[in-house]
């Protein structure tokens, strides 16, 4: 169904209200344009870039939650943290994260994801990863999302932290982990 350009940046605006983590690209199928007829739409509303709306929520609402590490130390884009309980990052694989030969993701790169995102979702100023039992599931290949979902499993009396990461491309599984976080201030805390 073909929309007026009015009606188009209307839903435009909608959508991206609603999920401000959309991509161009998505966009361009939802409404059946090219991605170029996205980025006039968002140029004339004023509606900055991806990177700059992840940047601006990272910034804006999650600076001051995350005690373990600075916000810029994170590899990844996150999204949405609870301490204690839940963290979501996004890290698109571009070419300087992949091998040149095959254009797969090197391993490091979902690793350092996963891992800092098992760091940031600790309510503590040191969280530290003591070990870590990690299995890749698909390889992961350039201009693809990886969307990491991490989720804390076991709040320990002994000073340790089990933290499940997941990590996904779209809706399929790319990498899991476990990781047992090392806490300075669990005894201080009531868990």
């Amino acid at each position: 169904m073909r929309r007026s350009k009015k009606e188009r940046q209307q839903m435009l605006v909608e959508t991206i209200g609603e999920n401000p983590f959309v991509t161009d690209e998505e966009l361009a199928d939802k409404f059946a344009v090219s991605v170029q007829t996205i980025r006039l739409d968002r140029l004339e509303l004023s509606i900055p870039e991806l990177r700059e709306r992840i940047k601006s929520v990272a910034e804006n609402h999650l600076s001051d939650e995350i005690k373990a590490l600075p916000i810029d130390e994170i590899i990844g884009e996150i999204i949405d943290i609870e301490l204690d309980h839940n963290a979501i990052s996004i890290f698109d694989v571009k070419h300087e994260h992949v091998f040149k030969r095959n254009g797969i993701a090197r391993g490091h790169h979902l690793f350092a994801q996963a891992n800092s995102l098992a760091v940031a979702v600790i309510n503590d100023e040191l969280a530290l990863t003591a070990k870590a039992h990690i299995h890749f599931t698909r390889q992961v290949r350039e201009h693809e999302r990886v969307v990491a979902k991490a989720r804390v499993t076991d709040v320990g009396a002994s000073g340790r932290t089990l933290v499940e990461v997941k990590s996904f491309v779209g809706h399929e599984m790319v990498f899991k982990g476990q990781f047992e976080m090392y806490r300075s201030n669990l005894d201080e805390k009531d868990v």
